[in-house]
């Protein structure tokens, strides 16, 4: 199976971009995208050129690193899929594809397809953590939630930082990954007490860097956990709430 790649060369943050022209001609329908570009970097060294470099780590679809553009969608063109599960077999007979960083104003390019998503840390620090007793281990019955609320904040919580929402908004927006965040704690009982200030947060740092939501819902088949697009109005209703608590309460 021969396959031609364009893909995206960036020596450096402040270095001039551009797309090279490789061919794979030995690719198979099994290989996953990261397979293809180990394979494409063992003809790049081979010649002795500079490898691309790219993020992955798990391979397994659950660590978030391995995010890039595929033909212009972010992961590739599996919906709910991450780029390391993305298989030959689900691309176009035409076996050419323009591989290139996730695009988006709160993601610089640090080389090649790597990118600096550093700014999905700002809302984890900001709205994606609870303060606890250290040193203590509660017996595990003594906080008691029902089943139903517990399965629906593990939906939530299935979100794996991989920033595909932002690159596949036309605003760079955030708002599916923070609201996966501020749904999944607010209804845990251990994160209702700074439930206000976390939402607080979270509109903070939106505003800050990311771009705005107008509900386009694209981030939703870009999403590889499958977030649903409800956690967008979980952003609107938690801000919303913590404006009518007062900033005097924290829950």
């Amino acid at each position: 199976m021969r396959v031609e790649l364009e893909v995206w060369r960036q020596d450096g943050p402040r270095a001039r971009g551009r797309f090279e022209t490789h061919v794979v001609e030995d690719a198979t329908a099994e290989m996953s995208l990261l397979e293809l570009l180990d394979r494409l970097n063992d003809q790049i060294i081979a010649a002795g050129g500079e490898p691309v470099v790219f993020e992955s780590d798990c391979r397994e679809g659950v660590c978030g690193m391995c995010g890039f553009l595929v033909n212009g969608v972010p992961h590739g063109p599996a919906d709910t899929t991450p780029a390391c599960r993305q298989h030959l077999r689900a691309f176009p007979e035409s076996g050419r594809l323009r591989l290139e960083p996730l695009r988006a104003g709160a993601f610089p390019v640090i080389r090649d397809l790597v990118v600096d998503r550093s700014a999905l840390d700002e809302v984890i620090r900001a709205a994606g953590t609870v303060d606890v007793a250290a040193g203590t281990a509660p017996e595990a019955d003594s906080v008691l939630q029902p089943r139903g609320q517990a399965e629906r904040a593990l939906d939530f919580a299935a979100c794996i930082g991989c920033g595909a929402c932002v690159a596949a908004c036309p605003n760079g927006a955030a708002m599916l990954f923070a609201g996966a965040k501020l749904a999944h704690l607010s209804l845990m009982p251990q994160g209702r007490a700074e439930r206000a200030r976390r939402a607080r947060g979270a509109a903070r740092v939106l505003n800050e860097v990311f771009g705005p939501c107008s509900l386009y819902g694209e981030c939703v088949p870009a999403c590889p956990a499958g977030i649903p697009l409800e956690a967008v109005a979980v952003v609107n209703r938690e801000v919303l709430r913590a404006g009518l608590l007062g900033r005097g309460r924290d829950n």
